[in-house]
């Protein structure tokens, strides 16, 4: 395999300018470049990844934070990251919750982990870091970009929605749908954008005269399993409900899954409305309403604009996105209620 030691040579030009042609940093000659490229040619020369990095002065490697590599809501994220970086010529590395301690200090963890590794810049999907924990960062910190979470102290590098405005909207849909007799599976209680979603669905209920202190609610883990159990104990509580609010889609699968076991029709009997709008909505049986999430959009708005700040691009960056429901075959009128 040709290296650019090769291409000097067959170019009759110095390591300097030919790491000046391929990296197209430094003024060379228009004969001197076009010498340089007809050796690159003839060699076949394609740079390994530690040249790349020599030539760039980075290591051309973005790193990724989730808290755990299952379940069906982080895999098209990643690849939708993946993708983007393969396309610009980049490589991706991947750090999740391991280890002792609890998640706030996995994500520290996993985090100087990506930076020792050499990251140029890192994606943070963590609902568990502090704003303290982003200043321990130091300088870094400008290198980073936070998805579905805001920090003050970086807010401009922050990619997120109105969550609070997500959950009212769940609550005006099942309320225009005329439901009243509500259960809630929320997630877990420490998490940011949790707090939010079911803070704005009570909020609407509750201005809708609706007592949410009497509503049967359970927290939960964000996962399938986690749904299906508290669906279980809501069966066997005996609650008298004709809806059911899951705060994202997978703890709607896990509940769609022990309705289906209890001879719960869905939605004749119970309504179930979910939280995301994940690619697994569609594939639910019945297929699940549920909220609309742009994580894609968001995603990639982050994604590009650490790209822009670690590599001087011009990626285009938004930062409206509006949630809407997406209707599916889950979620029918309340009994005596016309459509």
């Amino acid at each position: 395999m040709a290296t650019i030691k090769d291409v000097a040579r067959l170019a009759g030009v110095g390591l300097g300018t030919a790491s000046r042609v391929i990296s197209g940093k430094g003024a060379v000659s228009k004969t001197t470049q076009e010498k340089v490229l007809k050796a690159i040619e003839e060699l076949e020369f394609r740079p390994s990844h530690a040249a790349r990095s020599l030539l760039s002065g980075t290591t051309q490697m973005i790193g990724v934070y989730i808290p755990c590599l299952s379940g069906t809501f982080y895999t098209p994220i990643l690849q939708s990251i993946y993708t983007a970086l393969r396309e610009a010529g980049l490589n991706m590395v991947v750090a999740f919750g391991v280890g002792e301690g609890d998640a706030r200090n996995q994500a520290i963890d996993g985090l100087n982990f990506l930076i020792e590794r050499g990251s140029d810049g890192l994606i943070v999907m963590s609902s568990d870091l502090m704003d303290e924990d982003v200043a321990a960062l130091g300088p870094f910190q400008s290198r980073v970009v936070v998805i579905n979470q805001a920090f003050p102290s970086i807010a401009e590098q922050c990619f997120t929605v109105d969550h609070e405005a997500g959950g009212r909207l769940a609550a005006r849909t099942l309320l225009d749908a005329g439901h009243r007799r509500i259960a809630v599976i929320a997630g877990r209680a420490a998490a940011t954008d949790n707090q939010q979603r079911i803070a704005g669905f009570m909020a609407e209920l509750a201005a809708a005269g609706i007592d949410t202190r009497t509503m049967w609610v359970a927290d939960g883990e964000f996962t399938p399993e986690g749904g299906r159990a508290c669906a279980e104990r809501l069966l066997r509580s005996g609650e008298e409900l004709t809806a059911l609010f899951c705060a994202n889609d997978e703890m709607a699968v896990g509940a769609l899954s022990a309705f289906q076991k209890a001879g719960v029709q869905v939605p004749r009997q119970v309504s179930v409305l979910g939280y995301d709008d994940t690619h697994s909505a569609e594939f639910t049986a019945p297929q699940l309403t549920s909220v609309h999430i742009p994580w894609s959009e968001m995603t990639m708005s982050g994604l590009n604009y650490l790209l822009n700040r670690c590599y001087g691009l011009t990626r285009p960056v938004t930062r409206d996105y509006r949630l809407h429901v997406t209707q599916r075959a889950s979620l029918a009128p309340a009994a005596g209620k016309k459509r």
